[in-house]
């Protein structure tokens, strides 16, 4: 059933200031320093603004020493306009009042204001931003990966996606725990507050849009369920599912995922193999870690690579991809490399240099 508010409006219908606190986009990190030099540098820019446009306009304003009004009097009269202090019945009279009246008294009304009103204004200007950069994403995203789930499996794929060069920003993660979500906000991650089960939830994540979908779901149930529901949404998309019993796995593939992976039997496996031979199961994690070492990796065929053995590359070649299928590069099959084929090899992986 889907997920509906208001009068009888669709979760996805909703425009983005409707969305803000389902959707949340990356913060941008800065400084709480730079947040106050900011804030100051307006409020001076708006105090400037006034002043010059007092100074401007100075022979439509009466000062009470009748002597017009110089430029020190137009900062003065800018000063207690903005700083809602108005005019009273004692106000300075000489310039030296005047003066530390704008160079004392003003910069401390600012701080106050600043304390004061800076909490709400931030608030409000945030969510306002935030409705704004959501209602910009929806409309341009595209070809992204959907992580379903960011428990244990689901942040290991981010860290995969990203160590293979995906950008933060192309992925999108769903997830019904507040502080998973602060966690792949934190990274950079678009997030979607919700049930991954929710057609509707599915749709704000733009799973219709996406390339790839991974469902990292902690339940078998769950899992076969996300995947039905978004497979229905993305009938093109590539959709990787985990189980954790061998015997779901065919549920999944009939659910609609191209790609399962039994995450108890392979951990049961290098379990065993650590047993007689751990340096195998370091092996193994190095070829899953991309971010060093040895990594696997998939690449199109070069030209001159056409009609040749897979095995006298120079890379490490494991398996021919062919029309969607993998032989393995022992098959007949891969005898010889073909016009469109795809390579799975092992590459070496550069770490990257600290600053």
């Amino acid at each position: 059933m889907m997920h509906r508010f208001g009068h009888g409006e669709a979760l996805a219908d909703l425009p983005g200031h409707s969305l803000v606190g389902v959707v949340r986009m990356p913060d941008v990190v800065q400084s709480p320093v730079r947040a106050i030099l900011k804030r100051v540098i307006g409020a001076l820019a708006a105090l400037f603004a006034a002043v010059l446009i007092v100074y401007l306009d100075r022979d439509g304003y009466r000062d009470i020493n009748g002597d017009g009004l110089s430029f020190l009097d137009a900062v003065y009269y800018a000063t207690v306009s903005l700083s809602t202090t108005g005019y009273g019945d004692i106000a300075p009279a000489s310039a030296s009042a005047r003066l530390v009246n704008v160079l004392v008294i003003t910069p401390l009304r600012v701080l106050f204001l600043i304390v004061l009103v800076g909490t709400t204004l931030e608030v409000l200007t945030e969510r306002s931003r935030q409705a704004l950069r959501i209602q910009k994403w929806r409309t341009k995203v595209r070809d992204h990966v959907v992580v379903i789930g960011y428990g244990t499996k689901g942040r290991s794929a981010v860290s995969a996606l990203m160590g293979d060069g995906a950008e933060p920003g192309s992925i999108v993660v769903v997830d019904t725990a507040q502080e998973s979500l602060d966690a792949a906000s934190a990274i950079g991650l678009v997030t979607v507050h919700g049930s991954g089960t929710s057609n509707d939830v599915l749709r704000v994540a733009g799973v219709s849009r996406a390339r790839a979908v991974v469902v990292a779901a902690n339940r078998d149930d769950t899992a076969v369920l996300v995947t039905l529901t978004a497979r229905e949404l993305a009938p093109k998309a590539q959709i990787v599912a985990s189980v954790r019993e061998r015997e779901n796995e065919h549920l999944l593939r009939q659910s609609g995922a191209d790609s399962v992976v039994v995450s108890s039997e392979t951990a049961g496996r290098l379990l065993g193999m650590a047993t007689a031979t751990p340096s195998v199961v370091d092996m193994v994690e190095d070829l899953l870690t991309p971010d060093a070492g040895l990594s696997i990796a998939e690449r199109d065929v070069e030209p001159s690579e056409i009609g040749g053995s897979p095995r006298h590359l120079p890379d490490i070649v494991l398996g021919v991809v062919r029309d969607g299928t993998l032989y393995r590069v022992d098959a007949p099959e891969a005898d010889a490399v073909e016009a469109g084929d795809r390579l799975l090899y092992v590459k070496k992986v550069t770490p990257p240099k600290e600053a």
